[in-house]
């Protein structure tokens, strides 16, 4: 399997842990990379495979026609790594793989010096999450995470050869796993490392660090990830390491990222053990509403054909069948309906594979696969507060679905909506909203246009909300591209509103998942 991009004889990006939010393994579906979010709308999806047939969808109806490849962007290829070193193990420093990551420990002073939980959790011993070393944020870091960190920072300025040679070893010496990822793996390799690189971040903060990687864990599955693809990721990632951070590789930097990577792999096996209890892997859904709303943006409806359980406010990932096991996230555009229906906003953006076929392909019958729901941006109904919320683009989808969720609890909370886009004919979906702004008198929509002729609001989403401020009863919800998130925020932070009242999804989901998601 042709590996990516060249890698010559120096050093790179650390490879990643057990997979962030898509890498791994996934059997039959792809990971959910995505979109740069150019504007108010997506950003392009990243690319997937041209020339893959439709995975067998185990039950319900197939969609109604072939799918036919759809013409796909050129995708890079894997860098070819040097032939391995003949020493019999991986490479690394005393690096000998045994049958599971916790014995796989450096023979040297690693061996010593690794402690209890870097092995695998035996029968009747807690999971890996209640093991994890209980260290507060902000304290003085670990000597494992002070050795962690200067190998990111020497791996930084090659990362995308790190990350390149880490794939290409891994595809060699396991050319089982290539199948389970996206033939484009761009997208991908930039994952890795903000995968290692949030967690680095977090690695002395116990309890953001488990949330992650739990979350990590539950929508792997969806990817066909299994605990035995860990110990393979593992060597790979040490072998990488090796080769590009040689000033600060040591024996002792060994030992510290197999212990925590370790840690880091049994709590995302754990988890996803735990989720498998009540949740299937993925869903199917069959297509029953695509309504063009303008040339480039369309509202598909999906019935699942088991029950979905899901907030307002939330998105899920979905894959497609003419691009199998390459997913996407997009937000739901209702609070959840009686007749179980669920409705997403999907933009077509350039070199966009999901988002484009699911404007301009898809039709009734056909049947896509939904990940699990995911994100934090929901509606607090313990408090009275008002809210604020700014969506930009698709954005509104979710911003759609917290109204209605509001006015399903009955209580006459302030809702203000700022609804922005580029231009006029972008707020496509106005006179749903305004609809809406009708029926609740506690409601108050107002769309703000950024560019050309407008009888509406007129400037930056952001001014504008500054200028009806100040927001102090409000907590504040914000969906759209990166850029206007962290604008935005910026923004109620300066005019007041507490972070802790701010929600909106992370800004790493954001660029593979948010409303736009390609």
């Amino acid at each position: 399997m042709p590996p990516e991009r060249s890698v010559p004889p120096e050093r790179s990006a650390p490879p990643e842990w057990p997979a962030p939010p898509e890498r791994l393994a996934p059997p039959e579906r792809s990971a959910p990379p995505d979109r740069p979010a150019p504007e108010w709308s997506e950003a392009p999806d990243q690319q997937a495979h041209p020339d893959r047939q439709d995975p067998p969808l185990p039950r319900g109806r197939r969609h109604r026609r072939p799918a036919e490849p759809l013409p796909a962007p050129a995708a890079g290829q894997l860098p070819t790594p040097p032939p391995a070193p003949s020493t019999g193990r991986a490479p690394g420093t005393g690096w000998a793989p045994v049958t599971g990551w916790g014995a796989s420990i450096p023979a040297s002073s690693a061996a010593a010096s690794a402690p209890a939980d870097a092995q695998p959790p035996a029968s009747g011993m807690p999971p890996a999450r209640d093991r994890l070393p209980v260290r507060r944020a902000g304290s003085a870091p670990s000597p494992d995470t002070v050795l962690i960190r200067r190998t990111l920072a020497e791996i930084e300025p090659v990362a995308d050869k790190a990350t390149s040679y880490f794939y290409a070893l891994l595809f060699i010496r396991h050319p089982d796993l290539r199948s389970l990822f996206p033939v484009a793996m761009d997208t991908q390799r930039d994952r890795l490392f903000k995968a290692l690189l949030t967690a680095a971040e977090h690695a002395d903060d116990t309890a953001t660090l488990t949330e992650y990687l739990s979350h990590l864990g539950r929508g792997h599955r969806k990817y066909g990830t299994l605990p035995e693809h860990y110990p393979a990721v593992g060597e790979c990632l040490i072998a990488a390491l090796t080769r590009f951070a040689s000033d600060t590789w040591s024996e002792a930097t060994e030992a510290a990222w197999v212990r925590v990577y370790t840690t880091v792999s049994q709590i995302m096996i754990d988890a996803a053990a735990e989720d498998e209890q009540s949740s299937p892997a993925w869903w199917q859904a069959e297509v029953v509403g695509h309504e063009l709303r303008t040339r480039d943006i369309a509202v598909v409806t999906v019935r699942p054909e088991e029950p979905y359980p899901f907030l307002a406010g939330q998105y899920t990932s979905l894959e497609t069948p003419w691009w199998p096991r390459i997913w996407r996230n997009y937000s739901f555009s209702s609070a959840p309906r009686s007749d179980g229906l669920l409705t997403f906003h999907v933009k077509a953006v350039p070199a966009g594979w999901v988002s484009n076929a699911l404007v301009h392909h898809a039709r009734p019958g056909d049947v896509l696969r939904l990940g699990p729901p995911a994100g934090s941006m929901i509606v607090d109904h313990t408090t009275d507060n008002g809210l604020l919320c700014l969506g930009g683009g698709t954005g509104i989808a979710p911003i759609k679905a917290l109204v209605e969720d509001v006015a399903e609890h009955g209580r006459r909370r302030p809702v203000e909506v700022f609804y922005g886009a580029r231009h006029d004919d972008d707020l496509y979906d106005i006179d749903t909203m305004l609809g809406l702004q009708r029926s609740h008198p506690w409601l108050s929509v107002r769309p703000v246009v950024s560019d050309g002729p407008t009888r509406r609001l007129s400037g930056q989403l952001t001014h504008i909300v500054r200028e009806y401020g100040p927001w102090p009863a409000y907590d504040a919800y914000l969906s759209g591209p990166p850029g206007m998130i962290r604008s935005g925020v910026d923004t109620l932070v300066g005019i007041g509103i507490p972070s802790h009242r701010i929600r909106h999804d992370g800004i790493d989901e954001l660029t593979t998942s948010s409303t736009d998601r390609g």
